[in-house]
């Protein structure tokens, strides 16, 4: 597999992303729903963005690791049918924050608590409706020489360190202050 250190895939409107869109510093995430470490993760992603506010944008994509992680890419199916109905960021927290009961019944659940219809999640795990989206970040991130999760791109350049709220955080100073072209992210 190729490496590098830069993000080979854009973002693009199909993207989810939270943040202006012409914050100083765009971080993106490669996730995966059932991975320890991007749960872990999770709560450092919200802390950051409450501190830096307008001057980050958060970009989260798929990268299901199906050989260790069963229930990532049902999950991804949840999240981007929630986000098909404006309510991805939702479900994404409601995917890490319940990450110990991962699973149907949870599915189940949590799409009923955000307002998806259970036969509409059904449908969706059932057909993989959204296979093509979860595979083109997945495809992207490979691009991008991503291997494990959560492996993180600030301002397109891969984050090497700890995903700790103090490491991040001077990395995303860092680039803030240098005035580091950002990204550009599609309007929504």
């Amino acid at each position: 597999m190729r490496t590098t250190d830069q993000l080979a895939a854009p973002i693009t409107a199909t993207d989810h992303s939270q943040g202006s869109e012409n914050a100083a510093v765009t971080v993106v995430e490669y996730g995966d729903y059932q991975c320890p470490h991007c749960a872990t993760a999770h709560p450092v992603i919200r802390a950051l963005q409450q501190h830096f506010g307008e001057d980050l944008c958060f970009v989260f994509r798929h990268f299901p690791l199906l050989e260790i992680h069963p229930f990532a890419e049902p999950a991804a199916e949840t999240a981007e049918l929630s986000g098909e109905h404006g309510r991805f960021w939702p479900m994404h927290a409601g995917l890490y924050e319940n990450q110990e009961m991962l699973g149907v019944p949870l599915f189940v659940a949590l799409s009923e608590a955000v307002g998806v219809p259970k036969h509409k999640l059904i449908h969706a795990l059932t057909h993989h409706d959204f296979g093509s989206k979860i595979g083109m970040d997945f495809m992207g991130g490979v691009r991008s020489g991503v291997s494990r999760t959560p492996t993180f791109f600030i301002n397109g350049n891969r984050y090497q360190g700890a995903y700790d709220f103090n490491a991040l955080a001077t990395a995303i100073r860092d680039y803030r202050e240098q005035g580091d072209i950002h990204l550009s992210v599609p309007s929504r």
